[in-house]
């Protein structure tokens, strides 16, 4: 007997919600912070549901910083640590941005607990809400804390996938960060929302004999007329070109994809490739993106965390309490 979409959606749910509700992954675990500063999420929401009613573009910029703190050096917060030759300064994170809401949480955290909570839990939990918030109240999920902070931030260290590589090369990269092929394509899921930037696609609009095939050709002339060929200007270009849904965490996303208006390279790949193209259909046609999204941001949280050994819980979240940092 066929088994409806929405119950598969609600089961998917159920289960996830059951295996978290005694979760622990090393000193990873659900209410760590429940002695030490039981508050802990509430304060968190209240900084971020406020900053969110002012600009709801903290949600991109936070899923990206996220991305780009755990993929390089682990979740550890080192992407947020101030210097010359910081995991900030290497060329894929000068655009990445929302240090000012992580410093506005960690100022409220130190006045109600001092001392307690991590950069690297404020992260991942201003994240969480964000994706939340921005999906209607839709998308929350629970995510373990116990996080410590990183101790080194180098931007020679900073390793992260491009917008040209390959779907195999990709993955290759994700299969390092202990994420499989499912995981990769729900966290690239998390272009639903935010932009790009002209200087990224330029080759797949005006390639010297014809633009990218695989783009829809009334696509190819909406961004000729935003990225002009010879133009100076980079401009800010919707990774979902859906008005409707641009701001919002759903997954129109991989609707987009399959009908060859997907903005990145990789993402266009995505739909089309063999090695995802099932996955990406599947979560076209489904309707538990949301729940499977919160899972795999979940997953990517638990790579290379530091515990009380080999981190610290920074006072500002810009430089380190230790002094044998290296940054």
């Amino acid at each position: 007997m066929a088994v409806k979409i929405s119950t598969i959606s609600a089961l998917v749910v159920f289960l996830a919600l059951l295996s978290l509700s005694h979760f622990s992954h090393g000193e990873l675990q659900l209410g760590f912070y429940n002695k030490t500063c039981p508050n802990v999420e509430k304060i968190v929401f209240g900084v971020v549901q406020d900053a969110f009613r002012t600009n709801s573009r903290l949600a991109p910029l936070m899923i990206r910083l996220y991305f780009h703190d755990c993929f390089s050096n682990g979740c550890d917060a080192s992407l947020l640590l101030d210097s010359t030759t910081s995991e900030k300064t290497a060329g894929p994170n000068l655009s990445v941005d929302g240090y000012a809401l992580i410093d506005a949480i960690k100022d409220e955290l130190e006045i109600k607990c001092a001392g307690f909570v991590s950069c690297a839990d404020i992260i991942a939990l201003a994240t969480r809400d964000l994706v939340n918030l921005a999906s209607g109240g839709k998308a929350r999920y629970e995510i373990p804390t116990g996080r410590f902070d990183g101790r080194e931030s180098l931007a020679s260290s900073v390793d992260l996938p491009g917008p040209q590589m390959s779907v195999a090369d990709t993955f290759e990269m994700f299969e390092k960060r202990n994420l499989d092929l499912t995981d990769m394509v729900l966290l690239l899921g998390g272009h639903t929302i935010g932009v790009t930037h002209c200087s990224f696609i330029k080759d797949r609009l005006h390639n010297t004999q014809e633009p990218d095939p695989a783009m829809d050709p009334k696509l190819v002339k909406e961004l000729r007329r935003q990225c002009p060929e010879n133009s100076k200007q980079n401009n800010a270009i919707n990774l979902d070109q859906n008005v409707s849904s641009s701001n919002i965490v759903d997954a129109s996303f991989y609707k987009q994809i399959k009908s060859g208006r997907g903005i990145l390279q990789i993402d266009a790949q995505l739909a089309t490739d063999e090695m995802t193209e099932q996955i990406v259909t599947d979560l076209a046609e489904g309707d538990d993106f949301l729940a499977r999204f919160g899972q795999a941001m979940v997953k990517l949280g638990l790579f290379g965390v530091k515990n009380k050994d080999t981190g610290e819980i920074r006072k500002s979240c810009r430089s380190c309490k230790n002094r044998f940092c290296t940054a």
